[in-house]
């Protein structure tokens, strides 16, 4: 499999981007890589590059978005940072990557037992990591259930899960209300915006479409 072309970007559209990403991760689950040359697609995209995709995940270890989605050289943008939040840097690089660049979806991809939402669940404390938390303590608050303050804690994997979701969704709506780049592009249908959730137990990425 050749790297994106100028030409092969151009002919996808945001839905046959998500579709693309949704077979690779069933290719990753099947343990069934397409049949890449990794150092022709180096020199394929040392011109260049045609990325399809911007993907914003956690850093955890074992959430890269290149394998989960089996996806070469120049294929997508990989933001990485714990807890995938939102902040001003992330949203400029969000709109290089599509208005620039010309991706043709923005991912915003949880995981199942993340850390950094344990973290924010526990009110953890340490150096620069507690003011990173506070970004995603909102998505703590907005979770309801349970209100038994005992169970609203890391031990409650499917408290933490849903935290997981909801920070997700907060952040596609900080992207659509603080980039008006972006909010534009979706709305005249040259990109599409969208959440997901990576299960570290069997390999699988829920779309939130």
């Amino acid at each position: 499999m050749k790297a994106h072309t100028k030409e092969t970007q151009a002919a996808m559209t945001p839905q046959t981007a998500i579709q693309e990403l949704k077979d690779g991760n069933k290719r990753f689950q099947e343990n069934l890589k397409a049949d890449r040359a990794l150092l022709e697609q180096v020199a394929d995209t040392s011109t260049g590059q045609y990325p399809f995709a911007t993907i914003l995940s956690c850093i955890d270890s074992r959430v890269s978005s290149e394998l989960i989605f089996d996806q070469g050289i120049g294929d997508i943008f990989s933001v990485r940072i714990a807890g995938n939040f939102i902040n001003e840097d992330i949203l400029g690089s969000m709109e290089f990557a599509c208005k620039l660049a010309g991706t043709k979806v923005v991912v915003v991809l949880g995981h199942t037992s993340c850390g950094a939402v344990k973290g924010a669940c526990d009110d953890a404390k340490l150096g620069n990591l507690t003011a990173m938390l506070e970004k995603i303590k909102p998505a703590v608050n907005a979770v309801a259930e349970p209100e038994d303050a005992s169970m609203r804690n890391s031990s409650n994997i499917s408290f933490v899960n849903e935290v997981a979701k909801k920070n997700v969704m907060l952040s596609i709506d900080r992207i659509l209300n603080e980039s008006p780049v972006l909010a534009e592009m979706e709305k005249e249908g040259s990109i599409e915006i969208v959440g997901g959730m990576y299960d570290i137990n069997s390999g699988a990425v829920t779309f939130y479409e």
